[in-house]
């Protein structure tokens, strides 16, 4: 039996669920997700708490155990707390600023590069350099802040780039010259 898969998860006070069979509805004060769960688990909720178990003792049911808690815990930690990915731009000339809800994004190319968010994302800048991704569903936050990076990643010879908050990036000697 997986060992995260057995933790029950609490339900904050401000959160609701609804539970359908595999279907899961979650509302909670940073908006509302649901989900279909893939076959081979049940999920009962007891007092306060919500309990995930694999449907019969099948390899498939054991796989599939650990990944529903985890993605029930991370709908629950979305619509009560939210994510947040902060992103930092490492580069002269390069910077970020917000037109309306879109992020324009001076990367070295010869025109800006704009993002528009998907419904339930929100950007927000600090200091032309700093760029936060925010909001309630983990999966869509972080392919978000992937496609940004993805404009520009950093390079491993002068660290220039798009880069997530405290990522190490391997640095490289350059060439050296003729003696």
């Amino acid at each position: 039996m997986s060992r995260i898969g057995k933790l029950p998860i609490p339900i904050p006070d401000k959160v609701t669920i609804s539970l359908d069979g595999l279907s899961v509805s979650i509302k909670g004060p940073k908006g509302a997700l649901s989900r279909t769960l893939p076959y081979g688990v049940v999920v009962d909720q007891k007092d306060n708490c919500i309990i995930v178990s694999p449907a019969q003792d099948t390899r498939k049911s054991r796989e599939r155990h650990g990944l529903c808690r985890t993605l029930i815990a991370n709908m629950i930690q979305g619509v009560s707390a939210g994510y947040t990915r902060k992103l930092e731009i490492v580069g002269v000339g390069y910077r970020a600023q917000l037109k309306g809800k879109n992020l324009v994004l001076s990367a070295g190319y010869s025109h800006p590069v704009e993002m528009i968010p998907p419904a339930g994302v929100t950007f927000s800048v600090e200091n032309n350099t700093n760029v936060f991704v925010s909001g309630s569903d983990k999966e869509i936050v972080g392919n978000e802040a992937a496609k940004i990076r993805a404009v520009r990643p950093p390079e491993p010879y002068k660290g220039k780039g798009i880069k997530y908050e405290g990522e190490r990036i391997s640095r490289k000697a350059g060439k050296s010259g003729k003696k």
